[in-house]
């Protein structure tokens, strides 16, 4: 599959696409007003930061007991469900007078529940296209992101411009409503991708499982950590540039757009194979001009050329997916987004830390360059492994490994 024209004639990719597109851009815009309320109201780089990315690091806790529900429990049902579970914890978090600690609790909750979402929406992903669509289906559903958050942070800025911060967050709530709506009615109930009960045992078993290869390991760090370090970077906008925080993300997404662009639909999948690491550095090197505390506009320009790296998410995800069998797909997906957004949070703690003792530009140039030493570190002992053989019945890279029993 490789045209647009047959990709949009899958049934249920637009229902999927368009749930996915109201939840994103109810994220941005409640984002960005939940940053800018804590901002306004503490001062602090830190505070803003974690309120804005933090509630991320839950995903991390929730990974740990939640994941399993990722192949085993009912797509639609998973997905409708968390879209109303955003609706009211953001309704909450408009709520006048709701202390600083509060407000933390609440989206600490967010992030538990998350947990479960990448890893759902990324099987049915898998379910609804065939092998030779996915990665063209991907490269559009994080496209489809990307869009949604230059206009989610472009209009985010202008509301907030016009009312307050509070009315945009009960707009986003409306938001979440209207992507469970979509989900219900635009999606097919499909049974669960595995048997068995999700539990705690059977999460941890195939964490494992999915951990003891070591190059999935070092496809999950390559997902992790760079993009964690820069995300944690892209966290200080708010107070690097309290009037423009906006306009950043949205030439952040402009860019993140344009690489998802290139890389899933241009670039034939032999060179794609061999994108991953200029692609993480790509993400970085710009972000270490941040030191000379550029202007607006050369903030922006650099923004946008860092944020096609993030188009390396899309090879080293196709690299998981071969090496990952069917029936831990969702979970596997799962792992990867929960660790993502972990790394995140923890970035966006190291970042707010960093800036409290120094600035924000200069945080920023320091996860940029923590960033740069990782991929470094990560592309050496890929440089010297042997390509996996395939064994008949699996995936090209994939080794066959003892399946993880049912609870």
């Amino acid at each position: 599959m490789r045209s647009y024209r047959s990709l949009f004639r899958t049934a249920e990719f637009t229902p999927f696409l368009l749930s996915f597109a109201a939840f994103a851009a109810a994220q941005t815009i409640g984002g960005l007003a939940l940053a800018t309320l804590v901002f306004r109201a503490t001062g602090s780089p830190f505070l803003s930061a974690v309120s804005m990315f933090g509630p991320q690091l839950a995903q991390l806790l929730g990974g740990a007991f939640l994941l399993s529900g990722a192949d085993r429990l009912p797509p639609r049902a998973v997905l409708s469900a968390l879209a109303l579970s955003f609706a009211a914890a953001t309704t909450v978090l408009a709520l006048p007078g709701l202390p600083v600690w509060a407000v933390f609790g609440v989206v600490l909750l967010q992030g538990l529940v998350a947990s479960l979402g990448g890893g759902v929406r990324g099987g049915l992903l898998n379910e609804i296209l065939t092998k030779d669509g996915y990665v063209l289906g991907r490269s559009v559903f994080n496209m489809l992101w990307g869009l949604t958050q230059m206009a989610g942070f472009a209009t985010g800025g202008a509301l907030l411009a016009l009312l307050s911060p509070r009315t945009c967050l009960l707009l986003a709530a409306a938001l979440y409503l209207l992507s469970a709506l979509v989900t219900h009615l635009g999606l097919t109930a499909r049974p669960p991708r595995s048997v068995g009960r999700p539990s705690l045992a059977a999460t941890w078993r195939a964490n494992a499982l999915l951990w003891s290869s070591h190059h999935r390991r070092l496809t999950y760090l390559g997902l992790w950590v760079p993009n964690g370090l820069i995300v944690g970077g892209d966290s200080l906008y708010v107070s690097y540039a309290p009037e423009a925080a906006g306009m950043l993300y949205a030439f952040g997404a402009l860019g993140m757009f344009a690489g998802d662009l290139a890389v899933g639909r241009l670039v034939p999948p032999a060179l794609r194979r061999r994108l991953a690491t200029p692609l993480r550095l790509l993400l970085a090197v710009p972000y270490l001009f941040f030191v000379l505390q550029p202007g607006v506009a050369l903030s922006a320009v650099a923004v946008t050329v860092a944020s096609v790296g993030f188009a390396a998410s899309l090879v080293l995800q196709e690299r998981l997916m071969s090496l990952t069998p069917d029936d831990l797909a969702g979970q596997a997906l799962g792992l990867h987004a929960t660790g993502m957004a972990a790394f995140q949070g923890i970035g966006a703690l190291l970042a707010g830390t960093l800036a409290q003792l120094t600035s924000p530009a200069t945080a920023m140039t320091l996860m940029a360059a923590a960033s740069v030493t990782v991929t470094l570190a990560l592309a050496a002992p890929g440089r010297c492994e042997k390509r996996q053989s395939a064994v008949p019945g699996t995936r090209p890279g994939f080794l066959p490994e003892p399946a993880a029993r049912d609870t």
